[in-house]
């Protein structure tokens, strides 16, 4: 695979003089290129996808979206949709880091049940085309929330409601501040890139120091390039670092667990596109160089955010400061309990509903006169049930195991 991400000189010159530097620009050039022995197949991917998507009792169109020379030449990007000729305001999903649309398979047939939905696998990611992105934070974002607008160009949307879980949600939110005319209601899936990072991150979360010096050796890697180091063994590695995200599919798809470690390593050792463009966004793995939390005040007060996210969640969402930011506006944070990162998934039904109730709020049509800055953010306030607890202004808690997908 040809590496996206470029040494700095001075970064470089030093490595060089030291030992540990040629082993560690050795494997980065070695994890960057593209080794046959990966068995990555484009027809494993298509059919593995196929497998997944089959227990959506709703019929779907898959297909692929033209997008132009975003990025690159001729970007692609890949699409499903379902219950297309519905009237309501049609639905928009967004996946994390290191996933891809079939990964909605739980929560497909509930959010189409009444409304048009379309996933995306996202540039750089699954089976969109996977372009070389910038190495700057800022354009790279900014690629991102291009892709998305010229996607819904060619579809066709004049509105939509947006979700997006994790680094999905990071997109979706840029793509809120630049078209806020296109969004009906913005829903943040456990976002990631939200909340500033500590200062005294080390002391804060007990980190002890050789998992710092080991951090610090593989920094300038992408963040998956063991997947693809481990060439054959990689579905093994996929399977045995996280058995439990197969584990949670086996209601819903046939031998969940070997089709998903597939899906997830066949995704993932193609070229790092869309990885090396998260790389590049991130200041340490959990934490964005551009916090969105700064930037939510930017969000147009007529727009309505709901931000949901697992109690026991290793992302620091920052949605306290979402809706201190947005005085006025209309801002629902729900916390689920028992949820980690992946709540989509932890707790599909009541995921399901929340996005449900949130898509409602979307048909409503949006306010045209802003509130006054002074007053306090409009949230959540509705009774928990069946586990959730509404948490208008606090921050994610929970334990601070990293995941493989964002």
């Amino acid at each position: 695979m040809g590496s996206e991400l470029k040494l700095e000189k001075t970064k470089s010159s030093v490595l060089h003089r030291t030992w540990i530097g040629h082993v560690i620009l050795y494997l980065w050039n070695w994890t960057g290129r593209w080794f046959s022995w990966t068995r990555q197949s484009d027809s494993m991917l298509r059919n593995v996808e196929q497998l997944i998507l089959s227990c959506v009792k709703t019929a779907y169109k898959r297909f692929y979206v033209d997008i132009g020379s975003v990025v690159g030449q001729c970007d692609k990007i890949w699409t499903i949709s379902l219950n297309e000729d519905s009237p309501k305001t049609p639905l928009v999903m967004l996946h994390g880091m290191a996933s891809g649309l079939a990964l909605w398979c739980p929560n497909l047939d509930a959010l189409a049940a009444t409304r048009p939905v379309y996933a995306m696998d996202l540039l750089g990611f699954g089976r969109s085309s996977r372009p070389k992105f910038s190495s700057d934070a800022e354009k790279v974002e900014a690629q991102w929330v291009e892709s998305v607008e010229e996607w819904r160009r060619e579809v066709k949307l004049e509105q939509f409601i947006l979700l997006g879980h994790s680094l999905g949600g990071y997109i979706a939110t840029a793509y809120a501040l630049k078209y806020p005319e296109r969004v009906r209601h913005l829903i943040l899936a456990d976002p990631w890139g939200f909340a500033e990072r500590p200062d005294n991150i080390n002391e804060k979360f007990h980190i002890p120091f050789y998992i710092r010096v080991v951090a610090t050796i593989f920094q300038p890697l992408n963040p998956l390039w063991p997947v693809r180091a481990a060439g054959p063994a990689g579905k093994w590695l996929v399977s045995k670092t996280r058995p439990d995200i197969a584990r949670k599919y086996t209601n819903y798809v046939k031998d969940a667990d070997t089709v998903i470690p597939e899906y997830i390593y066949q995704c993932n050792s193609q070229t790092p596109s869309g990885e090396s463009a998260f790389h590049a966004l991130m200041n340490g793995f959990g934490w964005a160089k551009h916090p969105m939390s700064r930037r939510a005040g930017q969000l147009s007060p007529s727009l309505g955010v709901t931000v949901l996210y697992g109690a026991r969640s290793w992302v620091q969402t920052g949605a306290g400061q979402i809706a201190e930011n947005r005085p006025g506006a209309e801002t629902h944070v729900q916390v689920i309990n028992g949820a980690g990162h992946h709540i989509y998934l932890d707790k599909t039904e009541l995921f399901n509903k929340y996005v449900l109730e949130a898509c409602e709020r979307g048909d409503s049509p949006r306010r045209l006169v802003d509130q006054p800055r002074e007053q306090s953010a409009n949230s959540a306030t509705s009774e928990s049930t069946g586990g959730a607890t509404s948490r208008p202004t606090s921050g994610a808690a929970g334990d601070q195991t990293p995941s493989p997908q964002t």
